[in-house]
């Protein structure tokens, strides 16, 4: 059974705690432990995801096989999305950040000496599903009823019920994307912005055009708007059975693959950069047993 945290749509409050581990064993068994609180506020949703070589390392038995961290950046033409690779993160979700920042705060107090906070980032949903683009996030998102097959690893592979995310926080250049006319930033995006229908006459450098899933294959994404008024961007968060699915995409992106690059790299761009193999519960309660928070 996969993680219900991935599928949980709907939720206001968002958190991404990314960890550096001391002990890479006790970080990996203690995240695994644990579980929604038994009583909060409206409920938390927490999604559990380890560095690759750290998780396989440890379960291998769990593990997909040629699953690699973000260890690299990706160098292209005028792009660059840097590794910033972590050993753990944690994605907390919910109906207010009060109760995401209490259950935070508990879980990084529980991990004293097992491992520390490298990266923390708190986002929100805008004008229900749309980036501070302005334009609909997640047109080409599969169903719910279509997620699964999409973003779990199948049964009867190593790893199943779990998934390969990808983790990137991409800062946006406001002043120079809002200084675009309507049509301009469309033409950028492949889409129109009202309604978010894909253009037919749209550029071959176009964000749709070069990451087209019916070329590079689906991913589940559960994207989100972080930051400040000052200073924001996007979390791309991206699920995938594959993780070459999600490779492939960021090569496109870059201008690796045969192509331009991505036009909206010129407005946007990567500051962190990550992979982590999310379990199924299953093998969660294989690696850290059913220890619920209090």
């Amino acid at each position: 059974m996969p993680q219900g945290g991935i599928f949980a749509l709907g939720t206001n409050s968002h958190a991404y705690l990314e960890f550096d581990s001391a002990d890479g064993r006790g970080l990996v068994a203690a995240l695994s432990s644990l579980r929604e609180p038994r009583t909060t506020m409206g409920g938390v949703n927490l999604v559990t995801g380890f560095r690759p070589e750290l998780w396989s390392a440890s379960f291998p038995d769990d593990a997909p096989p040629g699953l690699i961290g973000f260890n690299a950046d990706i160098v292209g033409d005028g792009v660059l999305m840097p590794a910033t690779q972590h050993d753990a993160v944690l994605w907390l979700s919910g109906s207010a950040y009060d109760v995401i920042f209490d259950v935070a705060r508990a879980v990084i107090a529980g991990l004293d000496g097992l491992g520390t906070v490298a990266e923390e980032t708190s986002s929100w949903p805008y004008q229900h599903d749309r980036d501070l683009t302005g334009f609909i996030d997640g047109t080409e998102n599969p169903t719910l009823i279509e997620a699964p097959a999409v973003a779990l690893v199948p049964e009867g592979s190593p790893g199943a019920g779990g998934t390969v995310l990808l983790l990137q926080k991409w800062a946006h250049d406001a002043a120079a994307w809002e200084s675009l006319p309507v049509g301009d930033q469309e033409r950028v995006i492949g889409r129109s912005k009202p309604d978010s229908e894909e253009l037919e006459d749209k550029p071959d450098d176009s964000h749709v055009a070069v990451t087209d899933q019916d070329r590079f294959g689906k991913i589940f994404r559960r994207n989100t708007p972080y930051g400040t008024v000052t200073d924001h961007g996007t979390m791309f968060v991206g699920f995938c059975a594959e993780q070459r699915m999600l490779g492939a995409m960021l090569d496109s992106m870059a201008g690796l693959a045969g192509g331009p690059p991505d036009a909206l790299t010129r407005y946007t761009h990567a500051v962190t950069g990550a992979y982590y193999f999310v379990p199924s519960n299953e093998a969660l309660q294989r690696a850290g047993g059913a220890v619920a928070l209090s």
